[in-house]
């Protein structure tokens, strides 16, 4: 099976030596997305900290759907999340949102406290995703 590299110039570029998404067959594994603003770079913020995850959360959530968007499918073909908080006091806020964008038949989904994100995000999510059978027989774009 062919190994295909997924690019989105509506996502941050990678930061490393990572690919924003890989693309094997009909499933996309996705790195980590934080809450960089795409145009900007930087790490979108807010007043307190639950305004923060929850503008970090959906920032997030907005970077992998355009990965996604990218590999030819998106969040609602998502099968498999694993977040990562800085602070699992800050899970029910980040899950607020979250529910925002899987509103019904919600992928599965593991979730963890960790000592510490990058450029101290309060969060960091990184998605499984199935590609519709009529875009699996097409290579997706790659930008």
């Amino acid at each position: 099976m062919k190994r295909e590299i997924i690019a989105s110039e509506n996502a941050p570029a990678a930061v490393g030596p990572y690919s924003q998404a890989v693309r094997i067959g009909n499933l996309v594994y996705t790195a980590g997305q934080i809450a960089l603003d795409p145009a900007t770079g930087k790490l979108i913020t807010a007043d307190t900290p639950e305004e923060t995850i929850k503008i970090q959360t959906r920032q997030v959530l907005n970077n992998l759907s355009a990965v996604l968007e990218a590999a030819g499918t998106s969040l609602a073909n998502v099968i498999k999340t694993t977040v990562f908080l800085r602070s699992i006091k800050e899970y029910g806020a980040m899950n607020e949102v979250y529910a925002e964008f899987f509103p019904e038949a919600p992928p599965a989904r593991s979730a963890f406290a960790v000592a510490a994100l990058p450029l101290s995000a309060r969060v960091e999510i990184e998605v499984v995703a199935l590609v519709p059978e009529a875009a699996a027989e097409e290579p997706a774009s790659s930008g």
